[in-house]
């Protein structure tokens, strides 16, 4: 295996990951939302579009029949990392 197939594995990987534990923080996030307040359902809306967006691109990345860039698997990462955040923030709105 060459060292940049190596990469591309590893950060599709990590990708995966990051893709599974915000599966977890969304689905935890949704089953309070009938609590939360009006912003915090705008927000975690929001935050759904860019979910099915992300979902689109993990798609993507896992075909194995379509060639994906470093750059694109490190863009749809970002994504997640914001989405992290997003649903964090959300998370905590809603705990307190």
């Amino acid at each position: 295996m060459s060292d940049k197939l190596g990469c591309v594995m590893s950060i599709k990987e990590d990708f995966e990951k990051l893709l599974d534990k915000l599966q977890v923080e969304r689905d935890e996030i949704n089953l309070k939302l009938h609590l939360a307040s009006m912003e915090a359902r705008q927000e975690f809306e929001d935050a759904e579009k860019e979910w099915g967006h992300l979902k689109i691109k993990a798609a993507e990345i896992a075909d194995e029949s379509v060639e994906t860039s470093e750059e694109f698997i490190a863009k749809a990462k970002i994504v997640g990392e914001e989405l992290k955040k997003t649903y964090y923030r959300i998370a905590k709105r809603l705990a307190d």
